[in-house]
């Protein structure tokens, strides 16, 4: 209970310190960022093209460095394959019934050039989670599992059969949730400095 206190009192301060224009989308835009949570275990119950789409959409509305958008998705709607990224990389839930899995790739011939290519893990993690904040917007479940920088992602190219240049970055399991993880208030003080350490 004293975290749930916690919790409603962050979002309230938070929300009281802005002046935006249009304070329900800020109200939404905020509890949408602060109440997502990662889901693990779906129902089985398949989502809409349409809302598959959307989820594409917000992916590649994310941020990149110099706006070259070095990323391609992978979306693994067939059961069998799901099956065959479950028993592949267990971790992945990929098992536990999603309705689809987004695999978030970066794109090495649209990266920059030189000390700038490893920017294509930074623009495609901002998509990544704009897909996690898209699918908890839209009442889905979904959750971050990790691929790159280990060698599953050598295991997932050749599953997937992308080219060399494709380097998946994670998968995103997504689904209606067949779970209700606890929200967890995961602000620091402890984390935060100014100006210096």
């Amino acid at each position: 209970m004293k975290k749930l206190i916690l919790f409603v009192a962050s979002v309230a301060m938070l929300l009281s310190c802005t002046n935006s224009k249009n304070p329900t989308v800020m109200d939404s835009v905020f509890n949408n960022i602060l109440t997502r949570v990662s889901v693990r275990d779906f129902t089985g119950d398949k989502i809409s093209q349409a809302q598959i789409d959307t989820l594409l959409r917000a992916a590649m509305a994310a941020p990149s460095a110099m706006n070259h958008q070095p990323w391609a998705f992978i979306v693994v709607t067939e059961d069998s394959l799901l099956a065959q990224l479950g028993e592949t990389f267990p971790y992945s839930r990929c098992a536990n019934h999603p309705a689809c899995a987004i695999i978030p790739c970066g794109d090495l011939s649209k990266a920059i050039e030189g000390d700038g290519q490893a920017f294509w893990i930074n623009d495609v993690s901002a998509a990544t989670q704009n897909i996690l904040l898209a699918a908890h917007a839209m009442g889905l479940g979904a959750v971050w599992t990790g691929l790159h920088p280990t060698n599953r992602y050598m295991q997932a190219q050749q599953l997937l059969g992308l080219p060399e240049h494709i380097i998946p970055l994670c998968i995103i399991p997504i689904g209606v949730p067949n779970e209700q993880p606890e929200i967890k208030d995961k602000y620091n003080t402890d984390n935060i400095h100014y100006n210096q350490w």
